[in-house]
């Protein structure tokens, strides 16, 4: 249900517009240190809801819950490579061998290689591992596995990125239909500043980052600007967002998603009283809006 939730309902965040704070785990990356336990398989199948995808969300489950040879067997059904790594690290650690095969036969696959990193990871070998991830976030860099190595390569980050929180609410509709439908409601509707907005917040969700600008950069105005800036955030270089937010602050004070999203781009630096300062600022604007009740749900989960 966890996986489901963060990869096939990605789109429904769209609707819900309620941004997930994750200031989360913040530690080095050991080195020559064996982990206990299996590495962590992190498949995203997207809006997928073919037969493949349903059994490979069946059999990560079973992965997480110990069930090893149960989703073995389910993965040993299938040849995509989602299946080719989740079939090696149900036959952990025996399976390494077979997915350092697998990584090496798919140096293009973010997946693999993510996998790949952690595998390395968990027999102690860090400086590896950060290559292989280094290999995932170039290899498909418009993909949650390349956000997700991306993570690892930057523990000092908060997980994940900021994401565009549009001024105003998604049609109602959305909340009626499936994912897969979402999407391509979405798509179909992707025409005009804010269906692209909504639309570009759909694949932020997905974890397709550059899709997301492709569509942010067809917007107008200030909202279109903004989204940008968020959308351009990188953990090795985050000047690319602030260097855009800064201006736009000091020509557009009292623009509420301006303030927002500058407070919400502050808290992935770790600058938490800075941030609080903008989120103030962002619900004085407009207690009552989306953004203002975005801000105030913020300040209050901040320290």
């Amino acid at each position: 249900m966890r996986r489901y939730l963060i990869t096939a309902a990605a789109a429904l965040a769209a609707a819900g517009l309620t941004v997930g704070l994750t200031l989360a785990t913040r530690t080095k990356t050991p080195h020559r240190v064996m982990q206990k336990g299996v590495p962590p398989l992190l498949l995203d199948l997207g809006v997928r809801t073919d037969a493949e995808a349903v059994a490979l969300r069946r059999a990560a489950n079973l992965y997480d819950a110990g069930k090893l040879a149960q989703a073995g067997a389910i993965f040993a059904r299938f040849d995509s490579p989602e299946a080719r790594v989740g079939q090696a690290l149900a036959d952990w650690p025996d399976g390494f061998g077979g997915l350092m095969a697998t990584a090496q036969a798919n140096p293009r696959s973010s997946l693999v290689q993510l996998e790949y990193g952690l595998a390395l990871f968990w027999h102690g070998d860090g400086a590896d591992a950060e290559a292989a991830w280094r290999a995932a976030r170039r290899a498909q860099p418009d993909t949650s596995y390349a956000l997700r190595a991306e993570d690892f390569l930057h523990p000092n980050f908060p997980r994940g990125l900021p994401q565009f929180v549009p001024s105003f609410p998604s049609p109602p509709a959305l909340a009626r239909l499936s994912p897969p439908e979402q999407l391509a409601y979405l798509r179909a509707h992707a025409a005009g500043d804010r269906g692209r907005l909504l639309y570009g917040v759909a694949f932020q969700r997905l974890g397709r980052q550059q899709s997301a600008l492709r569509e942010f950069r067809q917007v107008g105005g200030v909202e279109g600007k903004v989204a940008v800036a968020v959308g351009l955030f990188d953990k090795a270089a985050p000047s690319r967002t602030f260097s855009r937010l800064g201006p736009l602050a000091r020509r557009y004070p009292r623009n509420q998603s301006v303030r927002f999203h500058l407070g919400l781009c502050l808290l992935w630096l770790g600058s938490v009283d800075k941030a609080k300062q903008e989120l103030r600022l962002a619900r004085a604007a407009g207690p009552k809006t989306t953004l203002g009740i975005e801000a105030q749900r913020f300040l209050e989960r901040l320290p």
